[in-house]
């Protein structure tokens, strides 16, 4: 794929780039940002560590801010969760919102504001470590980092703790959301599993298909559900022994959430040796994840890594981009590396040869497959963004710019979507889209000093 900027001449970039920060102080609240102002009109934990990356560049105040706003929600336990509903006005316009959640019966939960009972991927310590490379008052974020470190700690502890009954080192998710793939393929054999009579159903009325076009969402089956789980959860008072002992039908140790966990805890252990505490706890952990990972969820067949589901005892056979990123995190050897580039590197997601966007989150051959409905095909600009690291980490410099290439043409041509045709480069979803504003900012900034066409 030719690239779309003259690399004599970066202002196309940075008329991009100034774009890309109308659209995170629209969504700016004066204390954190919303991923965008009508669909998600609250604080959402993983947008807000992608959000960071892209202001650490820029306006380290507001990283500092995203994430301190973030983790004063932060459960008693450690759990960092999911949403949190500052603003009790906009409670009406999502679903399920505070009222649905009663986390009021969680002991660990706040009172004040309320949240979700579910968390999402841990990338929160590679965002403050992004803090620390890249804020222009190195300073100030060193005298934050000092801040956030016992929360991040004590985040990583609850994950080990509650959600790694086995020591294994791999922690499982309860929940499609938790993982942050939601209606992922990866789903669809654990929910189908999940037989319900009209009675087991709470009663619930969606509020994204008033927003989004119903084909580009999940559907009504998956998201039954989705909402039976979140009663399993509420009924349970969120206890997560309770949970786990009354046999909760989605368990699985999901490879996109460990690949963060075990990336974020690497990146806790340089943060602790930045301000001067001891990292070496932190790398062992991480390497124990690292190699359970390399044991437990690697397809021999497809080379690549997958889920495992705890309650069959079966890997899941859905092949997704999250697959290829335990690159993101140095996990797996050389030899494995390579067997998964080459696969990456077919026309099942983009050949660096072809015209063609890297890449869909998906496996276009595989079952189910569509470039418009979520995350069952379309590209989405973080995943592609962790994929780039990953890939850079191995020496895969140039499909890694076809990538970042990819980032650069879909926000140019189509805007800041929530996510793309693969084939078209269509933005789908919402637009006006914090995260991926925000990680093409890290992009250009970091294009400068690089080597990209």
């Amino acid at each position: 794929m030719d690239s779309i900027f003259d690399p004599d001449n970066k202002r196309p970039l940075q008329v991009l780039s100034k774009k890309a920060e109308k659209v995170l102080e629209r969504n700016w609240t004066g204390s954190f940002t919303k991923p965008t102002s009508h669909l998600y009109p609250f604080q959402w934990s993983w947008d807000s560590a992608f959000i960071a990356i892209g202001y650490a560049h820029y306006k380290p105040e507001r990283a500092v801010q995203e994430l301190r706003s973030l983790f004063s929600a932060q459960w008693d336990n450690g759990m960092v969760p999911q949403i949190i509903f500052y603003d009790s006005r906009e409670a009406d316009k999502y679903f399920p919102g505070p009222e649905f959640w009663q986390t009021e019966l969680a002991e660990n939960a706040p009172k004040i504001p309320k949240t979700s009972g579910i968390c999402q991927p841990p990338i929160h310590a590679t965002a403050l470590l992004h803090l620390l490379k890249y804020s222009p008052d190195q300073k100030k974020a060193e005298e934050f980092a000092k801040e956030l470190f016992p929360k991040l700690k004590k985040w990583h502890a609850y994950l080990y703790r509650e959600r790694n009954p086995w020591d294994e080192g791999l922690v499982y998710i309860r929940h499609p959301w938790g993982s942050g793939q939601d209606n992922s393929p990866l789903w669809d054999e654990v929910l189908k599993r999940i037989n319900l009579g009209p009675d087991e159903i709470p009663e619930y009325e969606r509020k994204d298909t008033e927003l989004i076009h119903v084909d580009e969402r999940p559907s009504d089956y998956d998201y039954d559900r989705y909402v039976y789980l979140l009663d399993f959860f509420r009924k349970r008072n969120y206890n997560e022994e309770k949970i786990r002992e009354d046999d909760c039908p989605f368990l699985i140790q999901d490879v996109l959430f460990n690949t963060l966990l075990c990336r974020a805890h690497f990146d806790l252990a340089d943060i602790a040796e930045r301000i001067g505490k001891n990292p070496e706890p932190f790398r062992a952990q991480a390497r124990q994840t690292a190699e359970a990972m390399n044991q437990k969820l690697w397809d021999q067949k497809h080379d690549m890594y997958i889920n495992y589901n705890i309650n069959s005892g079966e890997q899941v056979h859905a092949h997704v981009l999250a697959g290829f990123l335990p690159l993101f995190a140095g996990i797996p050897d050389k030899s494995r590396a390579q067997k998964m580039f080459d696969y990456l590197n077919t026309k099942c997601f983009c050949r660096m040869d072809e015209n063609c966007l890297a890449a869909p989150s998906y496996d276009r051959s595989g079952t189910g497959y569509s470039k418009t409905q979520y995350w069952r095909g379309p590209i989405w600009i973080n995943m592609n963004w962790m994929l780039a690291e990953g890939l850079d980490r191995y020496g895969y410099s140039g499909y890694a710019e076809k990538v970042r290439e990819s980032i650069l043409e879909l926000a140019s041509n189509s805007g800041f979507h929530e996510y793309f045709d693969p084939d078209s480069g269509k933005g789908y979803g919402t637009d006006n889209f914090s995260w991926t504003a925000a990680l093409l900012i890290d992009i250009v900034e970091r294009y400068r000093d690089s080597d990209l066409p």
